[in-house]
This record gives structure tokens, sequence and C-alpha cells, in this order.
């Protein structure tokens, strides 16, 4: 069986990388932009520093900003109905997962109106046509969803998120651009920055892991271990590392899954509304430890890429406990709370483990799972 790596098909990083959405744009011939960006970035002049960009070129946009921080099914058919009224071609996505993941399944409803039931693209959907193409601009040091075919819809009338997975919604052009990131408070970089680190960790992990993807896993590790604590300081090396470190991850995990951090994380954010970047830096240490006897030898290579000393003197209970060991420092050290007893009330335990065990992400777990096992690392964080 071969492996398939989806990568974008041009992507810009560095400092002003924004002021290359003209040139792609024009490039293209591309005549409007539908522009997605949420509600605070719009008020706080994030967005503002692209639309300036498109002013500068003479070229013409709509602005589409009906997108909730875990977007919903409604948000999407919204802005279905937009993108049909504005005459554009393409779609900017400016923000972080949230604005990203509405501009993926605007993008291919548009272009698979068969799919026009929000729920039809929960899973691997069988579309057949390339979504409208989209120009990825993050704000977020994280969910690298400028990068990954992967985007997150939340069905609240069932408190659920629907993870939906399609190679056609890949955006074509990400800019990846710290300045944009620069404004993000410190406890949404620390949130962003703990969601990268997780998706490095459980794509290295994953059971669809290879040498290609560990490649891309092990760096962004490392990168984010360096980079995350000056990132929550605002320092510009901080901001930089995070946004290579972040694409970094996508790279990798968008192509080989992630497993059940993912999948545990995702029920809370849909039924309590917990921030996912929160949910993950929370959960990752405790399955990191679930999961460490069917990791082989991989947690040695990720205590080394966290910055631990001496890993190959160490036996492989001492490396596995150093990983989660650094893991967990890291995650007090940017400010995130130690245990989920603020967040989960225990009678919901049954309904939030049964959403995990069903989450598309479960599959890639390295190590077989079950519903009771999931429920027990739930209650082991209350």
């Amino acid at each position: 069986m071969a492996n398939r790596f989806v990568l974008n098909e041009t992507s810009y990083h560095g400092v002003g990388a924004i002021n290359e959405i003209a040139g792609e744009a024009k490039g293209r011939n591309f005549t409007k932009a539908f522009v997605c960006s949420d509600p605070d970035l719009v008020k706080f002049g994030v967005t503002a520093k692209v639309l300036k960009v498109l002013d500068d070129a003479k070229l013409s946009y709509e602005l589409y900003s009906n997108i909730k921080p875990n977007p919903t099914i409604e948000n999407v058919q919204s802005g279905v109905e937009a993108y049909k009224k504005s005459g554009a071609d393409y779609i900017i996505a400016i923000g972080g997962g949230s604005s990203m993941d509405t501009a993926k399944a605007v993008g291919i409803i548009i272009n698979n109106p068969d799919f026009a039931d929000v729920r039809s693209l929960e899973g691997v959907a069988p579309t057949t046509n390339k979504c409208v193409p989209i120009f990825a601009v993050p704000t977020t040091a994280g969910t690298a969803a400028e990068v990954t075919i992967n985007y997150v819809i939340t069905d609240v009338e069932k408190n659920r998120k629907m993870v939906c997975v399609d190679p056609k919604d890949i955006p074509v052009v990400a800019f990846v651009d710290s300045e944009m990131m620069s404004s993000m408070p410190k406890g949404l970089t620390a949130a962003t920055g703990m969601d990268a680190l997780t998706h490095a960790i459980e794509g290295y992990i994953t059971a669809g892991a290879w040498e290609l993807s560990d490649m891309f896993h092990i760096k962004a590790i490392e990168i984010i271990a360096r980079s995350l604590r000056g990132a929550v300081d605002n320092t510009p090396e901080g901001r930089e590392g995070m946004a290579l470190g972040q694409y970094v991850a996508g790279m990798g995990f968008s192509n080989v899954g992630l497993g059940i951090v993912h999948s545990m994380a995702h029920p809370l954010g849909a039924l309590y509304d917990t921030p996912h970047g929160v949910a993950n830096a929370i959960i990752l240490p405790t399955v990191m430890e679930y999961n460490a006897e069917a990791t082989g030898e991989k947690y040695r290579e990720i205590a080394r890429a966290m910055g631990v000393k001496d890993v190959d003197s160490m036996t492989q209970e001492e490396y596995r406990k150093a990983a989660v060991d650094a893991v967990k420092q890291l995650s007090v050290d940017v400010g995130i709370p130690a245990d989920l007893k603020e967040i989960v009330k225990k009678e919901d335990i049954p309904f939030l483990a049964q959403s995990a065990y069903d989450d598309a992400c479960r599959p890639g777990n390295p190590k077989e799972t079950s519903v009771e096992d999931i429920t027990k690392l739930y209650e082991s964080l209350i």
C-alpha cells in the first residue's frame, strides 16, 4: 500500500508573508475574494492587515464573519449562501482553525453541491471536485489548518464535533506570517502552542506514522519546545519559531492521523465549548502515559527533542517518564491547568467517552482502546 502525502501548492513564511497575497491572486487571475474571518479578528484590526494588502492592490473582496470559535453547521450554511451571492471566485481564510474550517466546508460545498447537508461531510466524504481555491492566513500558532486536509464542524443539536477529512479542501497557498500572530494574548498563545505540540507528538506515535512524517514531527517537537515559552512572552523569536513549528507539525499529522488525545478533546469543545488547545494540553500527558507501552523507542526521541539531556543513558522506563515529564513542565510553564476538574461534570463522562470512542481520530491511536479505557482516562483527570 502506497503512503500518500498532501501539502500546499505554495507556502510563504516569515515577517511580511501576507504581502505576497496580491501577487498570488493576480497571478492566478482571481477577481474577487470571499474573506472568512472571525468577529474578534475584525474588531481588533487583525483582519484589516490583509484587507489593506487587497485594497492597495485594488483587489475586490467581500468579508464574511459569522464564525464562532467552534464553528457550527449554521456558520457553514450561512457562509455558503453568502458566497453564492458575493460573486467571488476564491476564498481568503484569516484566523485560527475556526475561520479556516469554515472556509474549507464552504469551499467544498460550493463545488460539491450534493454535499449541501453539512453532516454528510463527516469522516472521509467521497467528494468529487476540489474546493474553491483557498488562501490561508493563520493568526494562531497551533491548528496548522492552513496545511491540513482536515476540518472540524460542531453539530450543536447533537453536542458533538464532526471531524471531516478531505484532500480536496487543502488551501492552495498558505501565508505564515508571525506578525499576524503577535496580538494573540498569552492564554491563547499557550493553548494553541500546546495544540501544535499535541499534533506533533500524536502524529509521531500514531498507527499510520512512517519515516517521512516522523521527520516533520520530531523537528516540530524540537522547534515548539524551544519556542513556546518565548512566544507566550511575545518575543519575536518565539513567535517566529512557533509559526514555523506548528506548520511543520501540520505537514506531518495531516497525512498520518492523530489519536485519542484529540478524540477526547473534541467532545469537551462540543459540550462545554472548551478551547481545543487547552483540552489537548490537559489530556496529553495522561494519554502519553497510557500509550507508552505501544510506542517502542519513540519516547526517547520525544524526550531528546523536548531538550532532555543524556537520554541515551536512560532505561526505556526512564526516557518514557522523561518525555512525559518534559511535556508536563512545558504545560505548567505556559499556564495550562493541570486537570479537567473545572471543566468536566462526572455525570457527562459516559457521553464524553462514547463520543471520544466514535471520533474519527481514535482509530489512529497506537494502542487499542475501548470506551471503558477512555472512561477511566477522563475519570483520572477530574
